[in-house]
């Protein structure tokens, strides 16, 4: 989620737009424009486009407050919320930890579902009070706004209670297996093979329509099951490191073995010399005895390739002061936090001023992978 448009905070919570949900965006307005044509031919151009457009924002702002409603109950529960993005397909809330016990969990899945239901009833009810009949066609533009913004919400509460993890609806089975089995991490793999039957109905369900003339739509519900399919599996891995990590600490998997190169080496000498001969992508830069900064092939990217045999690599680096940096006794689960906070796949591991090693997501998979072996039995004897 961090190729994003920033729109600014709410209650202290950072709020922006995926990329991708501009092409939603764009294409809910068309289809609002051909539906207004089709339920209300009188109305002029530029009432239809000024209708479709109002609704495409106030849809953006009713599908912020189901966001917004798991974010404030997560913070209530004493969590974090760092962000809360809006995508293709809805949004999510960037919330940095699990919850703690599964009654947090239940309330935090089940009050976004519950603000979408509170959000049409309200907006069918006001259209109600102004003319509307249930079951006839709007005869206005505000009330076909109030209208199709009322259903919409109502379909969005019903679709995000499929019992399909990471949807709200498998977040609050989750909670459920959690609380009957005292287990956050059965409760998480039961929820996220659910999830994966789920979608993968979807999909059949959306190929079927496809060839049996359902076009655009089977293939748009084909789509929301492939990424219900990828977003179960990734939840399930999520579940299956926070679980392999607990307790853990950052020397316990930290690699001391890093790789250094004096700062005075050129840049070019440095690709021929460490970068293609170790195959390894960073490196710790030292200046005499002492361990003065970091450089990676983002760093080498930023200078001109003809400039390479002109520069050093202590000029190329990035200064150890600031770099984000952890504490040994740091728990593995912050660290690889703090890893997703900044877009970063490293983190140098100081204590008392000192580098001690270095923490990245090649030595938490070479952990977790090590111990899996070992518990299933499988440790190859030399």
């Amino acid at each position: 989620m961090n190729r994003h448009v920033k729109l600014g905070r709410i209650a202290g919570i950072s709020v922006g737009l995926h990329y991708s949900w501009f092409i939603i965006a764009l294409l809910i307005v068309l289809s609002l424009t051909q539906h207004f044509r089709a339920v209300a031919p009188h109305w002029s151009g530029g009432v239809t486009w000024t209708a479709a457009v109002g609704t495409g924002a106030l849809f953006f702002a009713t599908l912020l407050m189901h966001e917004l409603a798991h974010s404030l109950v997560a913070k209530a529960r004493g969590l974090r919320v760092r962000a809360i993005t809006l995508f293709a397909l809805g949004g999510v809330s960037e919330i940095e930890s699990e919850s703690k016990d599964a009654k947090s969990g239940f309330w935090i899945a089940i009050v976004g579902p519950i603000t979408s239901i509170l959000v049409g009833v309200i907006l069918l009810g006001i259209a109600r009070l102004i003319g509307w009949l249930p079951g006839s066609e709007p005869v206005t533009p505000a009330i076909s706004v109030l209208v199709w913004l009322g259903y919409i919400n109502l379909g969005l509460a019903a679709f995000n209670m499929v019992p399909g993890y990471p949807l709200d609806g498998g977040r609050v089975l989750r909670a459920v297996i959690w609380w009957v089995t005292g287990s956050a991490e059965k409760s998480t793999r039961l929820a996220s093979s659910v999830g994966q039957i789920v979608a993968f109905l979807l999909i059949l369900s959306g190929l079927f329509r496809f060839f049996v003339g359902a076009s655009f739509g089977g293939l748009w519900l084909a789509f929301v099951g492939w990424f219900l399919l990828d977003a179960s599996r990734a939840g399930y891995l999520q579940g299956k490191i926070t679980a392999g990590l607990e307790g853990r600490r950052v020397v316990e998997i930290m690699d001391r073995d890093y790789p250094v190169v004096a700062g005075h080496l050129s840049l070019q000498d440095f690709i021929n010399e460490y970068v293609l001969r170790t195959g390894r992508h960073c490196f710790f830069v030292a200046q005499g005895d002492r361990v003065v900064g970091l450089i990676t092939p983002h760093e080498i990217k930023a200078v001109e390739r003809g400039d390479w045999p002109q520069t050093s690599v202590q000029s190329a680096m990035r200064p150890l002061g600031e770099l984000r940096t952890v504490a040994p006794d740091t728990l593995a689960t912050e660290a690889l936090k703090l890893m997703g906070r900044e877009d970063i796949n490293q983190l140098p591991v100081i204590s008392d001023g000192h580098l001690e090693g270095i923490f990245s997501r090649s030595n938490v998979l070479r952990f977790l992978q090590t111990h899996a072996e070992f518990n299933n039995g499988n440790m190859r004897r030399d």
